[in-house]
């Protein structure tokens, strides 16, 4: 456990930062049990009450447990941290997780899907203006970047039209973590949101009502990615001899 001094100006966050860090690197393993809140605090060089506080956001967000008598042990994140770990566990000592961006697209698939057929199964027609809006803005936009956040605002209709605040909770969930990676992605997503026709298709299905037709659509339309991304993690294995 690699344990640094804190730079005192920072004091709270800064040691609920470097815990979380110690954990998502495995550098705590899960069982783990950490060290004292007296040998924490002399170790970080803050305060025990800095060291309680950190330690009951880790509780709070499912990194540690606190067991009677006052110790406590590190947990499985994998198993009891919830999503707001993902946009650390995007990105790991400066570098993407191809591994989280994989699990990403996965579930975008399956929450696409299940949103376009809702929203056409409780919406259709009622979309029409602002599906046919949003997908003319998107088919104006050259800029990869820029691609991305049209697409985003054609999604925010249909997961509102979906009318299941379960769904919309993760997709906001998914959006927090997508949104400041654009630029990274964007070799990635241009496969997909530079395809304007997929989009009208689905906005057709979603118009018509046809809840089996805009989950066909969202699926074809969400797999781009998917597959662009396969692509790359292919030409990046090393040949092999």
């Amino acid at each position: 456990m690699a344990i640094r001094r804190i730079d005192r100006r920072t004091v709270p966050d800064t040691v609920f930062e470097q815990l979380v860090d110690e954990v998502l690197d495995g550098e705590l393993a899960p069982g783990a049990a950490l060290p004292a809140e007296r040998q924490l605090a002399e170790a970080l060089g803050v305060s025990r009450p800095t060291v309680r506080e950190a330690l009951q956001r880790l509780a709070h967000t499912g990194l540690v447990e606190v067991r009677q008598g006052g110790s406590t042990m590190v947990q499985d994140f994998r198993r009891h941290a919830g999503m707001d770990m993902l946009p650390r566990l995007l990105v790991r000592k400066n570098e993407l997780d191809t591994g989280v961006i994989r699990s990403i697209l996965e579930t975008r698939r399956v929450l696409g899907r299940e949103v376009a057929g809702l929203a056409a199964e409780r919406a259709g027609a009622a979309l029409a203006g602002v599906l046919a809006e949003a997908t003319e803005i998107l088919a104006a936009e050259h800029d990869p970047v820029a691609q991305q956040l049209h697409a985003l605002a054609f999604w925010d209709h249909l997961i509102d039209a979906s009318d299941s605040i379960v769904y919309r909770l993760l997709y906001n969930d998914l959006r927090a973590v997508y949104e400041p990676a654009v630029a990274v992605l964007a070799g990635v997503m241009t496969a997909e949101v530079s395809r304007t026709e997929y989009y009208r298709r689905l906005a057709d299905a979603v118009i018509a009502g046809d809840g089996a037709g805009a989950r066909q659509a969202a699926e074809e339309l969400l797999s781009l990615a998917a597959a662009e991304f396969d692509v790359l993690m292919q030409q990046m294995q090393p040949a092999q001899a």
